[in-house]
């Protein structure tokens, strides 16, 4: 099946950080996120949830090595490891295997801050879309949106790309579910998508998630995706405002220009989107940013890492997610991955754990 790019997601900024283990807490409102950082936003209810199920969140946050006073403000700003081992600890404290669908059904448009406040402002569905897939940077920089359409369907596509991440399948459903909530808020609340992908192994109970995504929902697949019908693009948004619109956009836009990116990451961000569609090499990531081939190279090598290696990295980080979190057999994670054959997959991954992928799987690996 061909999708076409309709939007990728546009470079963001990044800031100096400490390096000294503690928990960083960044002034959230008009402030950049660095590399890895994410604003707590939709992770604020992760607290509220574990109470629901009787677990007194504090201790759960510290051992995750956050401070509990972060959670009061969805602006603070948290390093997204640190999201997904407070998550992989959530679900083994309330032994429910769903806890990050439950964590995103909590959350509204608003808990998306300034770019959930741009989408309720945007004049279509498709103009809000876009506008998360474009921004979501200022607020996330673990992971990374797409947008696509293939005849009469559209796709949105939700993926962790850092490095090691925890709990990317408790991630992917939290985000899609608060998706498709900012969606209802915009659309009206009847609004269904078409189907829903998740990358995680199909669980016992399957109802919690039909129940909120009201769709058919299909396990141990590649991506994180909502499949909707492409004419609801063209929907538009009541109430939208115009001036508080370009006001959004203005504060944005100056948001992204005040500081200087960390080209490796967009780099990353960019590969993790592109890099199951066969459109990732360097000379499609140079022209992506209009570059010449020459240019992207050195100023990669500028940062200490050139690209094949930081196209490995993000080969074996979604490999680590779809051998932990799913099903997919390997033949199909290495065509997913660009390898004409299992064996070369099964070779390359060694080189970078040590391991063949079947032992990896079997020996359960944290994700």
């Amino acid at each position: 099946m061909m999708i076409n790019d309709i939007v990728s997601p546009a470079t963001g900024s990044s800031e100096e950080n400490s390096t000294s283990g503690q928990p960083i807490l960044l002034a959230g409102r008009g402030r950049t996120l660095p590399p890895g950082y994410i604003h707590l936003g939709v992770s604020k209810e992760i607290a509220p949830t574990l109470r629901d199920f009787g677990v007194e969140p504090d201790p759960v946050i510290r051992e995750a090595g956050l401070d509990p006073h972060l959670f009061e403000d969805g602006t603070n700003v948290i390093p997204h490891m640190a999201l997904g081992r407070l998550l992989t600890l959530s679900v083994a404290r309330t032994n429910c295997p769903h806890f990050g669908l439950l964590v995103g059904q909590r959350a509204t448009i608003l808990s998306l801050g300034m770019v959930g406040r741009l989408m309720q402002h945007s004049e279509t569905l498709g103009d809000a879309m876009r506008a998360l897939v474009s921004n979501l940077s200022i607020q996330n920089r673990g992971a990374v949106p797409s947008l696509a359409i293939s005849g009469d369907a559209a796709y949105f596509t939700f993926s962790v790309y850092q490095p090691e991440a925890e709990s990317a399948d408790q991630i992917s459903d939290g985000s899609l579910a608060v998706a498709v909530n900012a969606i209802r808020a915009l659309c009206g609340s009847h609004w269904n998508p078409m189907e829903i992908l998740l990358p995680r192994i199909t669980p016992a109970d399957q109802e919690p998630f039909r129940r909120h995504f009201r769709a058919p929902v299909r396990f141990n697949q590649e991506s994180a995706i909502i499949v909707f019908p492409a004419r609801d693009l063209g929907l538009r948004i009541a109430g939208a405002d115009p001036l508080l619109r370009a006001m959004l956009e203005e504060r944005i836009r100056q948001l992204k220009g005040a500081q200087g990116s960390e080209f490796s990451d967009d780099i990353r961000r960019l590969l993790r989107m592109r890099l199951t569609s066969n459109h990732c090499s360097a000379d499609d990531i140079a022209h992506l940013l209009t570059m010449h081939r020459r240019t992207l190279s050195r100023r990669l090598k500028g940062g200490g890492m050139g690209y094949r290696a930081i196209t490995n990295e993000i080969r074996f980080e979604i490999a680590r997610q779809l051998l932990q979190d799913t099903q997919v057999p390997l033949t199909q994670i290495a065509a997913a991955l660009g390898y004409s054959e299992a064996s070369a997959f099964t070779r390359a991954f060694r080189r970078w754990s040590g391991q063949t992928p079947t032992t990896w799987r079997a020996e359960g690996h944290p994700g």
